[in-house]
C-alpha cells in the first residue's frame, strides 16, 4: 500500500517537472503504475512472474511516453526479491529485457510513439539506466550471499549443538554404565554368596549383605552426581570425580566380591579427564574379571613415562562363559574413553591363559580437544 502511494504520488510530482517533455499522466498511466505496485504483493510466492510483470508494466509505461520517475522502484523491489529467492537468471533476464526495450524505445521507436516531436535520448542517459540496473543486481546479490552465509552458519551452529548434545548423552550413558556395571556386579556376587550361606553361615551372609548395602550406597551417590550435571548444567560438581587415587578403594570392593587385586606402580598426577578415564577403565576391567573369569586374582600395573600412562590389567582365567547381567558394552565403553583422549585400548586373551586389557592414555589432553572446548 505504501509503495503504491509512493509510486503514484512520486510520478505525479515527476510529471510536473517534465511538462512538455513527456506525455501527461492519464488514467492508463495510473493503471500501469497501480498494476506494477500491486504485483509486489505476490513477490514472495511468485517471484519470477512478478519480476517479469513489473518489468513489462514499466516498459509499457515508458513506451507510452509517460514521465520518468518512481516507476522503476517496483522493478527494483521485484528484482531484489527474485534474486534473494534464488531466481537470479529470471531477474537478470527481466532487467535485460527492460534495458533493451528502453534502448529500442529511446533510440528507434520514439519516432512513432508519444509524445510527438520527441527526440532520441542521449547515450549518457542509457549509461545511467544501465548503472542503476547493475546497482540493483549487485545489492541483491550481496544480500542473497549474506543470507545464504547466515543460513549456513545457523545450520553449522545447530549441527555443532546437536553433536555436543550427542557427545554429552554418550558421556553420561558411558558414565552410568561404568558406575552401575561395577556396583551391580559386586551386588550380584555378594547376593549369591548371601543366599548360599544364609542357612549354614548366617554371619558370613550378614557380611555379604553389608557389602551389598555399601556398594549400592556408593552407586547411588555416583549416579546422583552424574544426574546432577543434567539438572544444573555448567555448575561445578558437588564431589570430585573419581581418579586413580581411589584404586585402593576399588581393590577393596573387588576383594569383597572374592577377587584379590594386586596394584603395581604409583598413580601419577593427571588431568581430571584423564584421571577419571583411567579409573573407569580399571574399574570396568576388574568388573569383567568378576563377571567372566574363573580367576580370583587380578593384577593392575601402572607405568608412566612422562608422555603417556600405560594401564595393564591381567587375570589368570579361564573364562567362565557365565553372564552376570552385563550389557556387553564394557569394552566398547573403554575404547570410547581412550579414543576421546587420543589413547588406545587393546584387549584379548593372553598366550599363557587369562585375559589382558592394555590401555595407553596421553598424560596431557590433545590440542584438538582443547580447540574444540574453546
Amino acid at each position: 500500500m505504501l509503495i503504491t502511494v509512493f509510486v503514484l504520488v512520486g510520478s505525479h510530482f515527476a510529471a510536473h517537472q517534465q511538462v512538455g517533455e513527456r506525455a501527461d499522466l492519464d488514467f492508463f498511466a495510473r493503471v500501469l503504475l497501480f498494476v506494477g505496485s500491486a504485483l509486489l504483493l505476490w513477490r514472495r510466492r511468485y517471484p519470477v512472474l512478478v519480476v517479469f510483470g513489473t518489468a513489462a508494466a514499466a516498459m509499457l509505461y515508458l513506451g507510452a511516453g509517460y514521465p520518468y520517475g518512481p516507476v522503476f522502484v517496483t522493478v527494483a523491489l521485484a528484482c531484489f526479491s527474485a534474486i534473494v529467492a534464488g531466481h537470479r537468471r529470471a531477474a537478470w533476464a527481466a532487467l535485460g529485457m527492460l534495458w533493451a526495450g528502453h534502448v529500442l524505445l529511446a533510440h528507434w521507436l520514439y519516432r512513432w510513439l508519444p509524445p510527438s516531436g520527441d527526440s532520441a535520448a542521449s547515450w549518457g542517459q542509457e549509461g545511467v539506466v544501465a548503472a542503476w540496473m547493475i546497482t540493483i543486481v549487485a545489492v541483491s546479490e550481496l544480500v542473497r550471499t549474506r543470507r545464504e552465509q547466515w543460513a549456513r552458519d545457523r545450520a553449522e551452529r545447530a549441527q555443532a549443538a546437536r553433536r555436543r548434545a550427542d557427545e554429552e548423552r554418550l558421556r553420561i550413558a558411558r558414565e552410568l554404565h561404568d558406575v552401575l556395571a561395577h556396583s551391580i556386579s559386586v551386588i550380584n556376587v555378594q547376593a549369591g554368596v548371601g543366599l548360599a550361606l544364609l542357612d549354614t553361615d548366617p554371619e558370613q551372609a550378614r557380611t555379604a549383605l553389608t557389602t551389598i548395602k555399601a556398594a549400592s550406597k556408593e552407586a547411588l551417590g555416583e549416579v546422583r552426581q552424574v544426574l546432577d550435571t543434567l539438572r544444573t548444567p555448567g555448575d561445578a560438581p558437588r564431589a570430585p570425580a573419581p581418579g586413580l587415587d581411589r584404586l585402593p578403594e576399588l581393590a577393596a570392593q573387588a576383594a569383597s566380591a572374592g577377587l584379590t587385586v594386586e596394584v603395581e606402580g604409583v598413580p601419577p598426577h593427571l588431568a581430571p579427564g584423564t584421571d577419571l578415564a583411567a579409573f573407569r577403565i580399571v574399574q570396568e576391567a576388574l568388573t569383567n574379571v568378576v563377571r567372566h573369569s574363573g580367576s580370583r586374582h587380578a593384577r593392575v600395573r601402572l607405568d608412566h613415562d612422562g608422555g603417556a600412562l600405560r594401564l595393564r590389567i591381567d587375570d589368570d582365567g579361564p573364562a567362565t562363559g557365565a553372564d552376570a547381567g552385563g550389557s556387553g558394552n564394557g569394552l566398547a565403553g573403554m575404547r570410547e574413553r581412550a579414543a576421546a583422549l587420543g589413547g588406545t585400548i587393546e584387549a584379548g586373551p593372553r598366550p599363557d591363559g587369562g585375559f589382558r586389557v592394555l590401555a595407553v592414555l596421553p598424560a596431557k589432553a590433545k590440542a584438538k580437544a582443547k580447540e574444540d572446548d574453546r
